[in-house]
């Protein structure tokens, strides 16, 4: 239980904090568009990441960054881009309200997702890295902080995604939107720049 417990509380500690996926997440929930698909799409991610980790994955990468690398370029392109689309979005007179028929396609939502997803390096540091290295020193029990760690990944998803429906009513607000969108736009730039940096600090 002890490792259970440690995998749960680690992985919370840096799952829950404002990021690209979770600003996505987040607005496929309070305007009710593929929620469940974000979601299952997000934990299983991370499942499968840490899982990973803890199977020698991650050593492996640290041996061989190359592909980190090309990952974090790809990356960077990819917010400044959403970023623009957020800032776009904002500015317009019209907004997306909860109550409107759904605009982006599952297999739009999907790919956005996955993209949000795997081409952040920090998913990799977070699941892959860290999460074995911590998880590889409790031996035998490794595996019990991995179920630890997903458990903690899928909670956090589907209190994000599905949680944001109650606050449909703030949401009907076009003031509200602009301002979400806007924030949105400026976490993108932020993970942009922090993942475009990363070499500085390794």
């Amino acid at each position: 239980m002890g490792a259970l417990l440690a995998g749960l509380l680690t992985g919370l500690s840096l799952i829950v904090a404002i990021g690209a996926q979770n600003a996505y997440v987040l607005r496929l929930g309070l305007s009710r568009q593929h929620v469940g698909l974000a979601v299952a799409i997000c934990a299983g991610a991370d499942v499968l990441l840490i899982f990973a980790g803890i199977g020698g994955v991650g050593s492996l990468l640290r041996a061989s960054p190359t592909l980190l690398e090309v990952v974090r370029w790809v990356g960077v392109a990819y917010l400044v881009g959403f970023a623009i689309v957020s800032f776009r979005r904002a500015s317009r007179p019209e907004v997306l309200l909860p109550s409107e028929r759904v605009t982006s396609s599952r297999r739009m939502v999907a790919i956005a997702t996955l993209s949000f997803t795997f081409l952040n390096p920090h998913v990799y540091l977070d699941t892959v890295l860290l999460l074995g290295s911590i998880g590889s020193q409790y031996g035998a029990h490794r595996w019990l902080f991995a179920l630890g760690a997903s458990i903690a990944s899928i909670a956090w998803f589907s209190t994000l995604g599905f949680g944001a429906r109650a606050a449909a009513k703030v949401m009907a607000r076009p003031v509200t939107w602009r301002v979400l969108d806007a924030v949105i736009g400026l976490v993108m730039l932020v993970v942009a720049l922090d993942v475009a940096t990363l070499h500085l600090a390794q």
